[in-house]
């Protein structure tokens, strides 16, 4: 049994054209996409997953979505363990900034990361990375996620396998400079009845308020005078937003 739940903090922090951060605390799930968390019918509304809520076909399962997106990548897991780290549909509403994907073979050993990006425009987007033993890996931007920033330059991210603690970075280097970072940090708690009571009470609507921060934030960083980059038409529609269409 794999699922867990993470008591999280998440920071970022901007130092072009502005210095600007800032810092919340949430909880994220970790689960086994075999091994999906059954709750008690009255706790239901607080911990749904969904297909729909990510990239792929609506009516294929999350597993099959990612094996799907890995096999047109030449990866084959056969029957290897995926573990997902999201967040899930409370009280109907969800949104994931960012999932992650380790994705492992037959014989246990990992074989790939997905790293999930979700915009407020209502695109999504999957990178693949191929980490080093430490977790860390690099890729090329190809989405359009901030208003505050063109669809350039390369993220290095650190995503090792989550244990007694979570610790993911991304880092966004453009013209020789890392003008963007972002964490996600925190400890391991079982998943129990007691504890996602004390969660849900503590973070009330958490996954409708990241929606609601992302806003707030965007707003206060025009209102600095931050210069809004538009996105372009392949933005608008990207074409790596699989299925998008077919969301529900």
């Amino acid at each position: 049994m794999v699922t867990a739940l993470y008591e999280c903090r998440v920071r970022h922090n901007r130092t072009q054209p502005v210095r600007y951060g800032f810092a919340h605390r949430t909880y994220y799930w970790l689960i086994d996409l075999d091994d999906e968390p059954r709750l008690p019918w009255l706790l239901r509304p607080l911990g749904r997953f969904r297909s729909a809520d990510h990239v792929g076909d609506p009516a294929r399962s999350l597993r099959q979505n990612v094996t799907d997106f890995l096999a047109g990548r030449h990866i084959e897991l056969g029957a290897g363990r995926i573990t997902m780290l999201a967040q899930p549909r409370v009280l109907g509403y969800v949104f994931n900034p960012l999932s992650v994907y380790w994705c492992h073979d037959d014989g246990g050993a990992l074989r790939a990361v997905v790293a999930e990006v979700h915009n407020t425009y209502g695109g999504r987007h999957r990178y693949l990375l191929r980490p080093d033993p430490e977790g860390n890996a690099d890729t090329s931007k190809e989405f359009y996620v901030s208003p505050f920033f063109p669809v350039d330059g390369e993220y290095s991210m650190r995503v090792p396998e989550p244990a007694a603690r979570l610790n993911v970075l991304i880092s966004l280097a453009r013209a020789g400079a890392r003008p963007f970072t972002a964490s996600l940090t925190g400890d391991r708690v079982l998943l129990t009845v007691p504890t996602l009571v004390r969660l849900a009470v503590r973070y009330p609507l958490h996954t409708l308020m990241i929606s609601a921060r992302i806003r707030w934030h965007g707003i206060r960083l025009y209102l600095k005078g931050v210069p809004v980059v538009a996105r372009a038409d392949d933005d608008r529609h990207p074409v790596h937003d699989e299925l998008i269409a077919k969301r529900v």
